[in-house]
């Protein structure tokens, strides 16, 4: 989806400015943002900037709580192109395979070959000074045009069927080359629903996002400084009260990242 046109920006903008903010999380996600970023390491890499190309998960757990997880795992994410093993007569072996795709993701990543999802989870309270968080890669200099991702969910983004999907998590945080901090929940401000099936809706945003200082929501035009996925509602959210999510096929700009270096078979 194209959200560079003006006259998009700005209907969407006057849709939700009449969206109530939950004043309460926002202030509490400010000042986890301000602690939280202060502490990750800036990513290194030796590639060109502004090449997204990869999303590394991690843990801000400052009172070593071991209550938060973020990790790529294997056979949880959203498949574009797998297959399924049909058993034989007897149930003793697979006499062959279908073809399998999830609806929800006609396109995903292409270097994907072990259907991995990013699992991110907060057990207990959210008043725990802990996030799992997900750093996006080699994003410095972009300017957004969109941000997304397919996350494990049925129905919509506002039922408890499924990940957790709230107000502030799973959130980008967005800091561009002008200092300002900028955040996009998974359901506010409201997202595109770009397909959808039992398994997984694909989620698309126009780079519009909360401003962190003032809690405005506005276009967020300067260039990007660095991009994090930060979950930290615990089980205690409503309506789902899971306090997890499984995300997959990262999106920035339409670039689509769906695997990474940590997976279920890694140590930490």
């Amino acid at each position: 989806m194209n959200y560079k046109s003006p006259f998009l920006l700005a209907a969407v903008l006057a849709l939700l400015s009449i969206a109530p903010a939950a004043n309460a999380q926002q202030s509490f996600n400010t000042q986890l943002n301000l602690g939280l970023l202060s502490v990750l390491p800036q990513p290194t890499t030796t590639d060109p900037p502004g090449n997204f190309n990869n999303v590394h998960p991690g843990e801000f757990d400052p009172g070593n709580t071991q209550l938060v997880q973020s990790m790529w795992i294997n056979g949880i994410g959203c498949p574009d192109n797998a297959f399924i093993a049909m058993p034989n007569s007897t149930f003793t072996g697979v006499q062959g395979t279908q073809p399998y795709a999830d609806p929800a993701c006609p396109i995903g990543d292409s270097t994907d070959q072990h259907i991995e999802g990013l699992l991110m989870a907060k057990t207990g309270p959210t008043a725990n000074f802990a996030a799992a968080t997900a750093e996006l890669i080699n994003v410095k200099s972009i300017v957004l045009t969109e941000l997304g991702y397919d996350i494990r969910k049925s129905g919509s983004t506002l039922t408890d069927r499924g990940s957790h999907c709230g107000a502030g998590a799973p959130r980008f945080d967005i800091v561009t080359q002008d200092g300002a901090l900028h955040f996009i929940g998974c359901n506010s401000p409201p997202p595109t629903v770009m397909s959808m099936s039992n398994d997984y809706l694909r989620l698309r945003w126009a780079p519009i996002g909360f401003n962190a200082q003032t809690g405005v929501l506005e276009q967020i035009t300067q260039p990007v400084q660095r991009i994090v996925i930060v979950f930290d509602e615990g089980s205690d959210t409503a309506p789902d009260n899971f306090g997890a999510a499984i995300l997959d096929n990262i999106d920035v700009n339409g670039t689509l990242v769906g695997a990474g270096a940590s997976t279920s078979n890694s140590t930490k």
